[in-house]
């Protein structure tokens, strides 16, 4: 019972810190793209390429900052014996793919599943930020395709 709280406590805390870096990446992103639409001069339709590449590029480097997060935490309590296997493990975890190669010891699976879903999460989050930007700024403006 001991552990599965501290499993508990643990995954709200990264769940936590991951929310925060998801607002504050997606905020910085959407600052990026503004910036890109206003002072990078293409045909309008290389600009809305551009915009929605640093959306996506964006949007990605933030997931993999989350990422990485859940990958230090496995190692700093001693989940997994080295960072590059604890990053695969993440990885897989987060973006739900779960191979199951990688297995975490039973007394953490509990912190596992809850990546699993924070992952899930945050992914379904960013895609709607992504179909967003696509009607604002990208090959979805409104009225204009549909």
């Amino acid at each position: 019972m001991l552990q599965l709280l501290l499993n508990l406590a643990i995954g709200t805390v990264v769940i936590s810190l991951t929310v925060v870096i998801h607002t504050f990446g997606l905020i910085a992103v959407t600052h990026a793209m503004s910036w890109v639409t206003a002072h990078i001069r293409l045909h309008a339709h290389r600009s809305r390429i551009l915009a929605m590449n640093t959306v996506v590029l964006g949007v990605f480097c933030v997931l993999t900052a989350e990422v990485w997060l859940w990958a230090l935490c496995y190692r700093l309590i001693g989940f997994l014996g080295d960072f590059p296997t604890a990053l695969y493990f993440s990885t897989v975890t987060f973006s739900t793919i779960g191979y199951g190669d990688v297995i975490p010891h039973p007394e953490w699976r509990m912190l596992a599943g809850l990546e699993g879903v924070n992952g899930f999460l945050l992914i379904g989050w960013s895609t709607a930020y992504l179909v967003a930007a696509g009607i604002r700024v990208g090959p979805f403006r409104s009225g204009e395709h549909f």
